[in-house]
């Protein structure tokens, strides 16, 4: 069962950060709410974040098969290298190189 992502955060913006509410409204109401939109309501959250806490979290993402293949149909639309997009969206080059092997047609 995957939660529903768009509702915790949906409370969690009405409780703790009633002030950011106009920031993230359009990536609420879109009725597709997938991975890329808790990373960008994540960031809008905690834009404040220190470089400690951003590492850590990196360290702990997960991507699902849909969010890999929109990093590397980016990378293929705007012609960037392995490392341009690792800096782009915060990603290890050898985990773009992992997922051009495992998906070859964006290659």
């Amino acid at each position: 069962m995957i939660p529903d992502y768009k509702k915790i955060y949906s409370d969690l913006i009405g409780e703790k950060y009633p002030e950011r509410m106009n920031e993230c409204i359009h990536i609420l109401k879109k009725k597709n709410f997938g991975v890329l939109d808790v990373i960008s309501i994540h960031n809008i959250l905690s834009e404040a974040s220190k470089k400690d806490v951003e590492i850590f979290n990196q360290y702990h993402r997960a991507y699902d098969e849909k969010t890999v293949k929109i990093y590397l149909q980016y990378q293929v639309d705007h012609k960037l290298s392995n490392n341009q997009l690792s800096k782009h969206f915060k990603i290890t080059r050898n985990s773009i190189a992992r997922w051009k092997k495992q998906f070859p047609e964006y290659d």
